[in-house]
């Protein structure tokens, strides 16, 4: 009967024993379980935190408007000195991204070649420049009568023919010809053409009386512009007018008349500038001029 008690006496132990070992590490791994779940969590919260001032639908609407939002308050925080440096280095890098593609591309359309279309029109670049300024010669002693013209089927008024084209003073040509007083269009497009006239009547104690009178009469001080095509008559684009009496106190008289405006030429076509009572035409450069640009 004594060896059966001593036997159990001893398994009890035993079993004692192995339950608080499993218990123990029951417990050890609840708390290695419960410990890592907290770590990952506050990894995640401080991780999240972290790229917190970096995302979310407001970081666009904050890099345009970085300018705008600074302040001593905003200047303080953290987040907002990373959010501010990193949109300035955006705008930065997106504005030298912008200049050398602008930069690439002008450069590629000035080394392109124009090409004609059927119409005979070319696509302009800034080496296919059209334009022409041409002034008047105050130098030329001659008389009036060689620089007007006359001639019949030339619409209203006398053409005016010898302008000043030759890089004297302000005159210049750039891919157009002048031809009797004509600009010659190169090409097919929309023009800007202007033109100034001045009148100046001067009283000279050696004219005749006769003419010095006629001239105070009220006159009609018209300019006209003109454009020749196929057609056998010219076609009036612009024309100016004025009716003008001067003094006879007065020891001269003076009077200018501008106009402009935008039409579409054509290759070849022809532009002109006619004026009536050319005895008072003065050609002076600042004063009298014509001129047209492709724009």
């Amino acid at each position: 009967m004594l060896p059966a008690a001593g036997a159990s006496a001893g398994q009890t132990c035993g079993a004692v024993l192995v339950a608080a070992v499993l218990l123990q590490s029951v417990c050890v791994a609840v708390t290695f379980l419960y410990f890592t779940n907290e770590l990952k969590q506050l990894r995640d919260t401080y991780s999240k935190s972290g790229i917190a001032c970096l995302t979310g639908e407001e970081m666009g609407n904050f890099i345009q408007n970085l300018d705008l939002m600074e302040s001593e308050d905003r200047a303080a925080d953290p987040c907002w000195q990373v959010k501010w440096h990193l949109g300035k280095l955006i705008k930065k890098m997106m504005s030298r991204s912008y200049e050398e593609n602008i930069s690439a591309v002008n450069a590629e359309r000035a080394l392109t070649l124009p090409h004609a279309d059927g119409d005979g029109q070319q696509p302009r670049s800034p080496v296919n420049r059209i334009a022409a300024h041409l002034t008047g010669n105050s130098n030329r002693k001659n008389s009036l009568s060689p620089r007007i013209d006359s001639s019949p089927r030339r619409g209203n008024g006398q053409k005016i023919n010898n302008w000043e084209s030759s890089r004297k003073g302000h005159s210049f040509l750039y891919n157009v010809e002048l031809r009797n007083g004509e600009l010659v269009i190169p090409q097919t497009g929309f023009y800007y053409i202007y033109s100034q006239t001045y009148f100046r009547f001067r009283e000279n104690e050696n004219e005749d009386s006769d003419l010095l009178a006629q001239i105070r009469n009220p006159k009609q001080l018209v300019q006209y512009v003109y454009k020749l095509t196929n057609y056998p008559e010219p076609i009036l684009l612009m024309k100016s007018a004025r009716t003008s009496c001067w003094s006879k106190k007065a020891e001269y008289g003076l009077y200018s008349i501008y106009q402009g405006g935008v039409f579409q030429l054509k290759r070849e076509d022809r532009i002109f500038v006619s004026v009536s009572n050319s005895d008072i035409v003065d050609m002076d450069k600042e004063a009298s001029f014509f001129g047209a640009f492709m724009i």
